[in-house]
């Protein structure tokens, strides 16, 4: 049935339960595993800065992203090897992170997106957005959504 299981993740609490939920699921499959982090591109500067500043801030950001998506995934690769699944990780800094999302499922050749959900309610979505609704309206695999 499902044989690859994109998940992305993010450090937080829930993505913590979206990682355990997922090895379970691989594991009852005998899918395997691929933690995605999509790291936000750096914001751009209001106002003039001189280009050696610019630079400096985005190699900076491009640090801190990435030492924050390699944390992450090496906690969700520990936890998939002690349950002997599969996995691979990987990060990128994207400008969206619901197409990012869908474009890693696709290009990495899975065929179910695990994701958890804050369950704002409407209000909450209003104000925050829902990665979890852009990515479902977005694409055409499936996704099971964790609460």
């Amino acid at each position: 049935m499902f044989r690859h299981i994109l998940v992305p993740v993010d450090g937080s609490d829930l993505s913590e339960r979206a990682m355990q939920a997922s090895i379970a699921l691989a594991l009852q499959l005998g899918a395997a595993i691929t933690g995605f982090v999509a790291e936000p591109m750096m914001p751009m500067p209001s106002g003039p800065r001189p280009r050696a500043r610019l630079d400096d801030a985005a190699r900076e950001h491009e640090a801190m992203t990435s030492a924050h998506a390699n944390q992450v995934l090496a906690r969700f690769a520990a936890a998939a090897a002690e349950a002997g699944v599969s996995f691979e990780g990987y990060h990128d800094q994207v400008p969206r992170v619901d197409r990012a999302i869908i474009e890693a499922a696709e290009s990495r050749g899975c065929d179910l997106i695990v994701m958890v959900t804050h369950g704002r309610g409407a209000f909450g979505e209003f104000l925050f957005g829902s990665q979890t609704k852009a990515v479902l309206a977005g694409s055409k695999l499936p996704l099971l959504v964790l609460h």
